[in-house]
């Protein structure tokens, strides 16, 4: 006697997409991302190679593009780091406390956005020069910001705030308060708190905090280009020389210049970007166990 035959489960529908189709959805997104970011990286490159490798070298290594090279870098990572610890903090202040004025201040912070980069620049510059409000207080001191790397500093602080706080805050808001209630019930100081259930919940946010501030203070111009000064050897920025080449037509000479800093600007986010993939996969795998 043959057993029983089991009826057959019936054919599960199709999953409703709104978009009509991957195929269709991912040749428009590689169409547009080429058409946007990759055909005017290609004529970069197709510019640069129409230099010989000597004369490829002899623009993108002199001394005064080295030394705009270590100030721009160096800058945009020190001003990123100093908006990942200040920016953090007033992300924690705008997302646990209230206060008044605390919705005048979270617009305050959209304001770099908003701002054009040369009124940015002006008014820096105004405010630091030896005859602005601080600049008089902190001259006196020793301390001397406009037309120093300093100033670029500050003004790429400026311009970098907002992204990590933005980045911050959606993460701090999901983060779940109980946890840090039954820390403090089970007797964990504030810095075991912090550390051991605060950090590691934020620390992928950070990350992509610190890339956007960090990109962006690389190819900032406007708002740096005035209190900079431009004093050779001193705080000259990458991405001047790049505007003053293409204004003396020596477009295969500026877009070196661009290829080396994209090369290494894309290198470190390469870099952050792993960093951050690895962050959340361990999390992930401790939260499992």
């Amino acid at each position: 006697m043959s057993p029983p035959s089991r009826a057959l489960p019936p054919p599960s529908a199709p999953a409703f997409r709104v978009l009509p189709g991957f195929g269709l959805a991912l040749g428009f997104t590689i169409f547009y991302l080429s058409l946007i970011v990759l055909v005017p990286l290609s004529a970069v490159f197709i510019k640069t190679f129409t230099l010989s490798w000597d004369a490829f070298a002899s623009v993108v290594s002199s001394d005064r593009v080295v030394a705009s090279y270590k100030l721009t870098f160096g800058a945009s990572l020190l001003a990123a780091l100093i908006n990942v610890v200040f920016g953090g903090v007033l992300a924690w202040v705008l997302v646990r406390y209230r206060f008044p004025g605390k919705k005048l201040i979270d617009a305050l912070v959209d304001l770099p956005f908003a701002l054009p980069t040369a009124v940015a620049g002006i008014a820096l510059t105004a405010l630091y020069s030896s005859n602005g409000w601080l600049g008089r207080i902190l001259e006196p001191l020793g301390i001397k910001v406009a037309f120093t790397p300093l100033g670029v500093l500050i003004a790429l602080v400026f311009i970098g705030l907002p992204f990590v706080v933005r980045t911050l805050q959606p993460v701090l808001e999901d983060t779940e308060r109980e946890l840090e209630d039954a820390a403090a019930s089970l007797g964990a100081s504030r810095w075991q708190t912090f550390t051991k259930i605060i950090f590691p919940a934020i620390l992928p946010a950070l990350l992509t905090g610190f890339a956007l501030a960090f990109a962006r203070a690389t190819g900032e111009y406007g708002s740096v280009i005035f209190i900079a000064g431009n004093m050779p050897m001193v705080s000259e920025i990458t991405p001047l020389f790049i505007v003053t080449r293409l204004e003396q037509y020596d477009y295969a000479g500026a877009t070196a210049i661009a290829v080396v800093m994209l090369l290494v600007s894309f290198s470190l986010l390469l870099a952050i970007n792993l960093l951050q993939a690895w962050t959340r996969r361990r999390n992930g795998g401790e939260g499992r166990k």
